[in-house]
């Protein structure tokens, strides 16, 4: 799951990146309002935390643009304003929810859970397809009865597909939803991600299309 992480103060942003980071999240965070559109315009993500207070474009102004391009990904306002006034002001911009610094760490990234999965449409927390099954919020997957401990990324891709039973991934795909910038994508990756799932859940809970992609059954 890729976010996009707007936020101007570097302490905040190296702590929330390294948060979201160890919770299996691939992060890309930018310094400005005006960056920060440019890369809500070129890249599909997950979800945004968006900061308001921010140089060169405000968080108001990304989110009114955001929404004016027809996106509905998910947006989480963090930010120190913490008025009634500026809540429904960030709400009625088309926030999905709304944070007042400080916050707690796992407090956000409860919030981050839930915006994404009322975005995929699950009622539920646990994503499964009948065969496996998948929780956000412990990284474990559960196959035949018994738990399994994922790694970030083996939990990533695996969320991913899950998130689309019946529907093929391709590598770019994958790489898109696990990798951020900067980040060094050897050209096997995918490959050795799927191995480590197929190993710990067996051979068949994701099934290759040479040369397309790769996918989990939709569920019966």
């Amino acid at each position: 799951m890729r976010i996009l992480l707007i936020e101007d103060d570097r302490m905040i942003g190296e702590a929330l990146c390294v948060a979201l980071r160890d919770a299996a999240y691939a992060v890309d965070w930018v310094l400005d309002g005006e960056t920060g559109s440019g890369a809500l315009s070129d890249i599909q993500y997950q979800a945004v935390l968006l900061d308001l207070g921010l140089p060169r474009r405000s968080g108001l102004e990304v989110l009114r643009k955001l929404r004016a391009s027809g996106s509905a990904a998910p947006v989480i306002i963090v930010t120190a304003r913490d008025t009634v006034e500026d809540r429904i002001q960030g709400l009625d911009f088309g926030a999905d929810d709304y944070l007042v610094k400080p916050f707690d760490i796992k407090e956000m990234l409860a919030r981050l859970r839930a915006v994404i999965r009322r975005q995929d449409g699950h009622a539920t927390p646990v994503l499964s397809n009948g065969i496996v099954s998948l929780d956000p919020a412990t990284h474990e997957a559960r196959h035949d009865g018994a738990v399994y401990t994922l790694s970030a990324r083996e939990f990533a891709l695996l969320h991913a597909l899950l998130s689309r039973p019946g529907s093929i991934l391709s590598r770019s795909e994958l790489e898109d939803r696990i990798y951020g910038w900067n980040e060094e994508i050897e050209s096997n990756a995918i490959d050795f991600l799927i191995h480590g799932i197929r190993k710990k859940l067996g051979p068949r809970i994701i099934k290759n299309l040479r040369g397309v992609g790769w996918m989990v059954a939709r569920p019966q």
